[in-house]
């Protein structure tokens, strides 16, 4: 059963002494000419160095061809974004990749770019936060999708430790600034027990105050829904974009209405399944939910 529309905000009053580049209600606009995002997922690899890379036996041509194929179909169903990120590169290193991964990223992100003008995103597994600006440099994509941005968690590769301050100026130095950060908070295949006293709302604030230009809010794993109560009180909390990282369908699509933003891999694959190829069946029913709920801004 589809829901109706929920209802939005208007952002919280400016917070003093927190520096911005762009408001909620400037970033999606600027990046994707909308005021609200629909971004598909490309799950690339797995790539070389991989565990499975060989047993794939997947050129790299072949990824591309594939790549450019969903991002296509995407965009006939109506996305605005697109991201990439190494989902079959399992088990991930924790915070690095080596760079056969940074190489291989950024030619496949090049070449969605180039037959598919329309804003990209960059994800590396698992908090390659540095490597994704640098994939995004060199590919010409609009934003990177990091997670370790503050506080810290254990994930499955181990504690993943805040790296704002180093990150962004890993970006300022390599001349990146106009590539957008969007931080994952009490992100998803994590335990967030060294954090429990500090809720998402607060760990929101404190990316905002890291300079965060978005912040993402998922379930507790790949394809769970995140809660639209934590994504409203999110909403009403700061003033930089919110996103919804996991678990959107078209059922639920209408729960989030709040949010600036949807990212979406698992329900528009056969199957439900993000290991397989986009069904585009699917793809057009989610895009047709979210345009179904309108603008809202």
């Amino acid at each position: 059963m589809q829901l109706p529309c929920a209802g939005r905000r208007s952002p919280s009053p400016r917070l003093s002494g927190t520096q911005r580049v762009m408001n909620r209600s400037e970033t999606p606009r600027a990046l994707f000419g909308v005021p609200r995002a629909l971004v598909g997922m490309l799950h690339v690899g797995p790539l070389p160095g991989s565990p499975g890379h060989r047993a794939a036996a997947t050129s790299l041509d072949g990824q591309i061809d594939r790549a450019v194929a969903e991002a296509e179909a995407y965009r006939a169903a109506g996305f605005h974004g697109l991201m990439i990120e190494n989902m079959f590169d399992r088990p991930y290193v924790r915070s690095q990749v080596g760079p056969e991964v940074v190489a291989a990223m950024a030619v496949i992100g090049r070449e969605v770019r180039r037959a598919v003008p329309l804003p990209l995103g960059v994800q590396v597994l698992a908090a390659a936060n540095e490597e994704a600006i640098a994939v995004a440099l060199v590919c010409g994509a609009s934003f990177v999708r990091v997670e370790g941005f503050v506080f810290a968690h254990v994930a499955d590769e181990g504690l993943i430790e805040a790296d704002a301050g180093p990150l962004l100026r890993y970006r300022a130095a390599v001349g990146a600034e106009q590539i957008r950060v969007f931080a994952d908070i009490k992100k998803k295949h994590s335990s967030h027990t060294i954090t429990g006293d500090v809720d998402i709302v607060e760990t929101a604030h404190a990316a905002e105050f890291a300079l965060a230009d978005g912040v993402i809010i998922t379930g507790t794993a790949t394809g769970r829904a995140a809660k639209p109560a934590e994504v409203e009180a999110v909403a009403a909390a700061v003033e930089i974009p919110v996103f919804v990282g996991s678990g959107i369908t078209p059922d639920n699509v209408a729960a989030f209405a709040m949010a600036d933003g949807l990212i979406v891999g698992s329900s528009v694959k056969q199957r439900g399944d993000w290991r397989l190829p986009l069904d585009p069946t699917a793809t057009k029913r989610l895009a047709d939910a979210f345009h179904a709920c309108g603008p809202n801004r």
